[in-house]
């Protein structure tokens, strides 16, 4: 029987999952047309889970791809570019070896395996490259290259592949590469330049924009309950389930799956009821998603600031994508452009935020030194959470 999942890769024939095939296929697109370009989202927002099906989606249409991760690298990885193309190499070469890259001859597999491990240069490392993409249509896909983010190594991996990129039209190279990651690459090379003019001179720029939409709808959310009611042979309005899920959500993938997972394992009714008591107690938990959001607070002292004032001050604050820490919430998924305004992404986040701002001693410095009285501060804060 399947189960709601929270923790890593959803698979189909494991787990209850809302039917992405759509979003699928719009990357599968991209692909096509041969872009490179980068999957940003906030934690848990489903990248893994996305990338494993465009992996088996291209594979299956006769793609060579290669699936890998930065997860769990080592610092030594990245001392030298050498280095990290060699290591990078060696995770294409497991890719091939444990059968989760296809579409090489048993030949091709054979001499691909048996290149010397350790360092090599771009130049031989795109030889090898080239070789391979001179008989097939190949994609990279890499996911958790957050962890390469404070190394300028990875900026120079990432000027080899776009310097390739540039060449294509006389070399063979990969068809597509796609980056995952909750930081997009610009400010992967914020977070190691302090310099102002080297802040935005990212070899990413050949980059197409990525654009879909990952968050989960109300139509998907309650194919995936209509699922479980047939499995578990109950019956309930899956799409009131659904819609009141969503409204908690906004339709982020962790949060709607933590909540099925609650109401499933504590045994509460699909219904308004069952949702809401999940909704209590997911805001009393720790989780993975909360804890990060915490961390990040503590990271970016102005973001922090950005979003109190947001949830509490009432004023509406128009959404630029162009103001550093609107970006940077916006990128964690904290806040979402509502019509051109600035709101909390969704209400489960606002709430527990609210829960923290208000706990914390340093409130008292918002209400003294601001324009706002203390109790009308809490006042408007509750109205703009009833407003969701």
């Amino acid at each position: 029987m399947k189960r709601f999942n929270t923790t890593g890769t959803c698979f189909p024939k494991q787990h209850y999952m809302v039917d992405i095939s759509e979003r699928v296929a719009i990357i599968r697109g991209m692909v096509e047309r041969g872009d490179y370009f980068c999957i940003n989202r906030g934690r848990q927002y489903g990248k893994t889970t996305t990338l494993e099906a465009v992996s088996n989606d291209l594979s299956h249409l006769g793609y060579v791809v290669f699936p890998l991760s930065f997860e769990g690298m080592d610092d030594n990885v990245f001392i030298s570019l050498d280095s990290l193309l060699g290591y990078t190499l060696r995770l294409m070469q497991d890719s091939v070896k444990w059968k989760s890259t296809t579409g090489l001859s048993e030949q091709e597999q054979s001499d691909f395996l048996s290149i010397p491990k350790g360092d090599i240069s771009p130049i031989d490392f795109m030889d090898i490259v080239s070789t391979m993409c001179l008989s097939h249509e190949t994609v990279l896909l890499i996911d958790e290259v957050d962890q390469a983010g404070n190394h300028d190594a990875f900026i120079k991996f990432l000027g080899v592949l776009r310097n390739a990129f540039l060449k294509r039209g006389s070399r063979p190279t990969f068809k597509s590469v796609i980056l995952a990651g909750v930081y997009d690459i610009k400010s992967l090379k914020l977070k190691i330049r302090d310099e102002s003019e080297h802040q935005y001179n990212s070899p990413w720029n050949i980059a197409a924009p990525f654009d879909v939409d990952m968050s989960l709808h109300i139509d998907g959310i309650a194919g995936m309950l209509h699922e479980y009611k047939t499995e578990h042979d109950i019956d309930f309005d899956e799409q009131l389930v659904a819609s009141e899920i969503y409204a908690y959500t906004s339709g982020y993938p962790f949060l709607v799956s933590r909540l099925c997972q609650i109401i499933d394992s504590r045994q509460y009714d699909w219904d308004r009821n069952g949702v809401v008591n999940a909704v209590h107690d997911i805001l009393n938990e720790h989780n993975t998603l909360f804890d990060d959001l915490v961390k990040k607070l503590d990271q970016f002292e102005e973001l922090k600031k950005l979003l109190q004032m947001v949830l509490f001050t009432g004023e509406r604050r128009t959404f630029s994508a162009l103001e550093k820490y609107l970006q940077l919430a916006e990128m964690f998924s904290f806040i979402r452009n509502d019509s051109g305004s600035v709101r909390i992404s969704n209400r489960i986040l606002e709430t527990c935020l609210y829960n923290l701002f208000t706990t914390e001693n340093d409130m008292e410095r918002i209400y003294t030194e601001g324009s706002i009285d203390k109790n009308q501060f809490i006042v408007d804060g509750m109205l703009n959470l009833r407003h969701l």
